[in-house]
C-alpha cells in the first residue's frame, strides 16, 4: 500500500481541506463505482481513455463513463479523484467496486477472460 500522511500528522484545518477538496466530484465517482459493474473515469483527448472504452465496446461490456475536462480544464477535479483513488493516471477503471488500473490493465483482464 502506498504511504499517505496519517491523520495524526494533520492539523484539523488541513484534514478538513483534504476531506472537502472537490468532494462532490469524488462523491459522484464513488457513487458510480458503487452502482455500476464497470466504470471508466477519464478525460477528453487522452488516447488511453479512448482505448479503454473501445476495448469494452468490442467485448459488448456495458460501462459507465465519467469524463472530467481535458488537458487544460478540470485538472483540480481530476486531481481530487487521483488523491481519492491513489491511481496517478487516466483512465481509472473500476470493476465490481474495485480499481483495476488503467487501459493496459483493463486490456490484460479482457485478454485473460477475467471480466
Amino acid at each position: 500500500m502506498r504511504k499517505v500522511l496519517s491523520n495524526e500528522h494533520l492539523s484539523p484545518q488541513a484534514a478538513q481541506s483534504i476531506a472537502s477538496y472537490h468532494s462532490s466530484v469524488v462523491d459522484e465517482v464513488a457513487q458510480a463505482v458503487a452502482t455500476h459493474k464497470v466504470v471508466v473515469v477519464g478525460m477528453r483527448a487522452n488516447p488511453f481513455v479512448k482505448k479503454a472504452c473501445q476495448a469494452l465496446e468490442e467485448k459488448n461490456i456495458t460501462y459507465k463513463y465519467l469524463g472530467y475536462g481535458g488537458y487544460l480544464s478540470k485538472w483540480k477535479e481530476r486531481l481530487a479523484i487521483k488523491l481519492w483513488s491513489g491511481w496517478p493516471t487516466y483512465p481509472q477503471v473500476f470493476v465490481d467496486g474495485k480499481l483495476v488500473g488503467g487501459a493496459m490493465d483493463l486490456k490484460k483482464l479482457l485478454s485473460e477472460g477475467k471480466l
